[in-house]
């Protein structure tokens, strides 16, 4: 013979836990994942812009010699 329990409640081992404290712990790990899925996404925005700001100014950087270069060799 075996226990069985309803749907959505307590399973064998387990305590029954009343509904309303049931809905409040699901809602709260709904609200860490949504709020670690955000931090998440503006790490990866806030990298990005930092990439490329960073290759942006080391193509900057890099034409300025290239051009810095081509004038010290007209000089001569």
């Amino acid at each position: 013979m075996s226990v069985q329990y309803p749907q959505g409640r307590a399973t064998a081992g387990e305590k029954p836990r009343n509904e309303p404290e049931e809905v409040k712990l699901q809602n709260a790990s709904k609200q860490i994942v949504q709020d670690a899925i955000r931090q998440a996404v503006r790490q990866v925005s806030q990298e990005s812009r930092q990439r490329e700001e960073s290759t942006s100014d080391n193509r900057g950087t890099f034409q300025l010699g290239v051009g810095e270069l081509t004038k010290k060799h007209e000089k001569k």
